[in-house]
């Protein structure tokens, strides 16, 4: 294959990498910065495609905020590839908070209490609730009886507050990067346009120079 790696790359490696990339988490902030900068496309657009990026981080639907991402900015008229980027503003140093917050802003929103039980069995929610599915589909195969009670407590005291609570401060996150975005690409593209002119007017400036010594020359 074309892609394929020349050194196959081990599973604990991949996986460490995944939460600590080559380089740390600041190295690959600034890549994901340059490349966003460096899109062809409109500030607005790219900033756009930044927002639908960042709001996604604040839902519950992890593994698929790249599509849930992508459908945002192509209804927004954003840049699709910002906002695949954008999603990197949740990585595992910012989801703690992220569902800390979303999650005692849903609780305050539908009037219920979140308590120090329900945070530290939060982990603990979603293991179960993968484990009752696992086992219920199981049991749907092999036509035994099927028993939802911790999805049933995972989606009223985790998935839905947590759906809920991550609108409000997922809206507040996404316009804060979208008003910082603008101006700052907008500038760099500026900034990027002159350094590319200065380029070719040096460059027609030393072909004009050589030209001119060659006819002298002649």
């Amino acid at each position: 294959m074309v892609f394929k790696r020349r050194d196959p790359k081990p599973f604990l490696r991949g996986l460490l990498e995944l939460l600590w990339p080559r380089g740390g988490w600041g190295r690959a902030f600034h890549y994901v910065k340059h490349r966003v900068r460096r899109l062809p496309d409109e500030p607005e657009t790219i900033a756009r495609g930044i927002w639908a990026g960042v709001f996604t981080t604040f839902t519950p639907f992890y593994g698929i905020h790249f599509f849930i991402a992508a459908f945002l900015a192509k209804a927004m008229r954003g840049n699709i590839l910002a906002s695949l980027m954008a999603t990197f503003f949740g990585n595992p140093l910012t989801y703690v908070p992220i569902g800390v917050i979303s999650l005692q802003t849903g609780h305050w929103l539908l009037g219920k209490e979140m308590t120090e039980e329900h945070e530290r069995s939060f982990g603990g929610k979603f293991v179960d609730a993968g484990a009752d599915l696992t086992h219920n589909l199981k049991a749907f195969v092999m036509g035994q009886p099927q028993d939802w009670s911790a999805l049933g407590v995972f989606y009223d005291e985790i998935f839905f507050p947590y759906m809920v609570g991550g609108i409000v401060p997922g809206i507040i996150a996404a316009t804060i990067c979208y008003y910082v975005s603008v101006p700052l690409i907008r500038a760099y593209k500026h900034r990027r346009k002159g350094a590319i002119k200065a380029k070719f007017d040096a460059l027609k400036a030393k072909a004009a120079a050589k030209s001119a010594a060659k006819h002298k020359a002649d």
